[in-house]
């Protein structure tokens, strides 16, 4: 299995299983959710910080110097802020994202909330997401929790997957259409 494989048997739905229990016990699932979500929007706006999560370059004691010297400055601290150690600890930082996605849709199922994957090409504000969080509401009848991953590559747009419906709004898919709709009509 990947480490992006989120499934509770996978070592990242394990590990967050694990925190999802840890939270609970301890009454601080929507800190750790908070927590979490500000470790991966640093993460998303760091190439610095990414490298060190991805690369096995680094030693498993170097991550976690690294990773504490930035939660100390940034006044990361608690039971996420812990586990993130212990993953960089484990050698299982690389997998840290796959974590946090996983605790999301655990948390999510535990509320009975949906979680729909959106795919965008740059961050988006806080009223663009809950526009987006109201239309899908209106759409399935439900609250829907959303895991937002920027990837410049789709252009402009957006691509929402709720279940096993997707939908692909992309600058990147619409320019591959007209391409072959282009090559059709030669």
């Amino acid at each position: 299995m990947s480490a992006n494989d989120a499934t509770p048997t996978s070592m990242a739905g394990r590990y967050a299983t694990a925190l999802y229990e840890l939270a609970e016990e301890s009454k601080s699932v929507d800190a750790v959710l908070k927590d979490l979500q500000r470790f991966d929007e640093l993460l998303d706006s760091s190439a610095d910080l990414k490298r060190l999560v991805k690369s096995p370059v680094f030693s498993a004691e170097e991550q976690l110097a690294a990773i504490s010297a930035i939660f100390d400055k940034a006044k990361f601290t608690g039971l996420a802020a812990n586990f993130i150690k212990l993953a960089a600890k484990n050698r299982r930082l690389f997998a840290v994202d796959a974590m946090i996605r996983a605790f999301r849709a655990i948390v999510a199922k535990a509320r009975g909330e949906l979680t729909a994957k959106v795919t965008v090409a740059e961050p988006m504000n806080d009223a663009r997401l809950k526009d987006i969080k109201s239309a899908l509401k209106d759409v399935t009848s439900q609250d829907v929790e959303i895991d937002v991953k920027v990837d410049p590559s789709i252009i402009g747009g957006i691509i929402v997957q709720l279940g096993s419906r997707m939908v692909d709004a992309s600058l990147k898919t619409r320019l591959s259409a007209i391409q072959t709709a282009m090559k059709e009509v030669r």
